[in-house]
């Protein structure tokens, strides 16, 4: 099976989907407010919230405690390989298979949310929905020093864990969407909005969400 493959998604459907409630899909740089922006978003537009599928937490984990907090997390870092999943001493075909599994998952659940509408937060989903209509994709960013300040009054931890954990998180977020989709997140070329939430307040950046995706 290729790289290729194993992003490809057979089931999917020809045409735009049926549902015609808004969808608005945010990725953000570690720290960049995204859960208090998606939810303030999905509060006014009255639809669900999606967090993102891992954690900080089960990402600061690190590969060795995956398995016990989250098999999903465990199965990606093993896909992935190199540093994260011993790729050399894996059978290619095995791994390749496995990637296109999580993808096919992945694919499914995101579809899902968006038959509901609302708010899809990670989960490559301005990738998988990128021909959906009605539908916002929204990069979230800001000043380092910004992000990790706000990322540790979010979480209640001090300074230097959060620095730790942005630098680790945003480099294993874009390597897990490089791997499985073949695209990085952190670039602003698949996304309708970019706002940086160091020089836009978080209701602010909400507002002009919900507003973007009313008038399209």
């Amino acid at each position: 099976m290729s790289d290729r493959a194993a992003v490809e998604d057979p089931t999917r459907a020809a045409g735009p989907t049926a549902s015609s409630k808004p969808v608005v899909t945010i990725f953000e740089h570690y720290g960049a407010g995204a859960t208090y922006v998606g939810q303030r978003v999905a509060e006014a537009l009255g639809l669900p919230f999606h967090r993102q599928a891992f954690s900080s937490e089960d990402l600061e984990a690190g590969e060795d405690a995956t398995l016990e907090r989250n098999a999903v997390l465990a199965t990606v870092y093993s896909a992935m390989g190199g540093a994260y999943g011993g790729f050399d001493t894996r059978d290619v075909v095995a791994t390749q298979q496995q990637k296109y599994d999580l993808v096919m998952e992945n694919n499914r659940v995101v579809r899902t949310y968006a038959d509901e509408g609302g708010v899809i937060v990670g989960r490559n989903a301005a990738v998988i929905l990128a021909d959906r209509p009605n539908t916002l994709h929204v990069l979230l960013t800001g000043a380092l020093e910004d992000r990790v300040r706000r990322a540790a009054q979010e979480a209640g931890i001090p300074l230097e864990r959060a620095a730790r954990r942005q630098e680790r998180e945003d480099e294993v977020r874009a390597q897990m969407s490089k791997v499985l989709y073949g695209w990085d997140p952190r670039l602003p070329d698949r996304y309708d909005m970019v706002i940086n939430t160091s020089r836009i307040r978080l209701d602010a950046a909400a507002e002009a969400i919900v507003n973007a995706i009313r008038t399209r």
